[in-house]
């Protein structure tokens, strides 16, 4: 086992508009052929949202405290969720590593209880200047990985294709958060590095100005950059420092709209976090 997790990479790909995939499978299975172990984590945020919208049952988000927001999940917004990020855009994934000569197996976090943590029954939220408390949500945050079912896969030469849900610890499906969820693998593993791919270069000290990019930022400062992380950044800025505190050997951001990414991402383009 220990040979298979030397090096080993966490590749975390979101699921907004303008993510090439064919890019980001194309590296990941070019470099899983020559001979570098990696788990793929990924979302699929903006399809989901367009299902959900052309079911009739449009998404709603919550800003909590703080100013992190997440997406309300009730019961059929759940069932949307897992038709997409379980079903549709996981199977692609899976097909375009099939495709490339990588046997890929795509599980959502419920099977195997591949994540696993505490379903949220209450979520505090901010309306109107108001703090308000939602109650009924199906979701939760990542406090268990598997791992031991993720070595066999690994061991026996399969790239896991991981997506939420994940699971409660009473066995219900959970809407939880991609990045956390990453983050807890690599941590698992002790990954040399956890790669962000998304459709931005890293983080951004004037967004959305491009050409404002951090390069670096040292784990124990990250405290003084968290003014420039908008919205969900924010909690990924956040859980790098914590991953690379973990064990972690870096954290990148970087983006998943060109070529090689994941090798541009490890030759040092984007934010690093270390």
């Amino acid at each position: 086992m220990r040979g298979v997790e030397d090096g080993l990479i966490v590749v975390k790909v979101g699921g907004a508009e303008g993510i090439n995939y064919e890019a980001v499978v194309e590296d990941a299975a070019r470099l899983w052929k020559e001979g570098t172990r990696l788990i793929l984590v990924h979302g699929a945020s903006a399809e989901t949202n367009k299902l959900a919208e052309a079911l009739g049952h449009p998404p709603k988000f919550l800003t909590h405290p703080g100013g992190m927001t997440s997406r309300l999940t009730d019961r059929k917004t759940l069932e949307i969720f897992e038709m997409v990020y379980a079903g549709k855009m996981n199977k692609y994934l899976v097909e375009l590593f099939q495709r490339r000569g990588v046997n890929a197996v795509g599980m959502s976090g419920l099977d195997g209880r591949i994540f696993e943590g505490k379903r949220k029954k209450a979520i505090k939220y901010v309306e109107n200047g108001k703090v308000k408390i939602h109650r009924g949500d199906y979701s939760g945050s990542v406090e268990r990985v598997n791992k031991e079912l993720l070595s066999l896969l690994l061991e026996h030469g399969y790239l896991p294709v991981l997506t939420p849900p994940a699971a409660s610890f009473e066995g219900e499906a959970i809407n939880t958060d991609g990045d956390v969820a990453a983050a807890r693998v690599a941590e698992a593993f002790q990954a040399r590095a956890l790669i962000y791919l998304s459709n931005v270069p890293g983080l951004l000290k004037n967004f959305p100005d491009e050409d404002s990019l951090i390069p670096e930022i040292p784990a124990a400062e990250v405290e003084r950059y968290m003014a420039f992380a908008e919205g969900r950044m924010k909690k990924k800025v956040l859980g790098a420092a914590e991953a690379v505190r973990a064990g972690v050997g870096r954290v990148v951001f970087a983006d998943a709209r060109k070529d090689r990414p994941i090798a541009r991402a490890l030759a040092g383009e984007g934010t690093q976090i270390h």
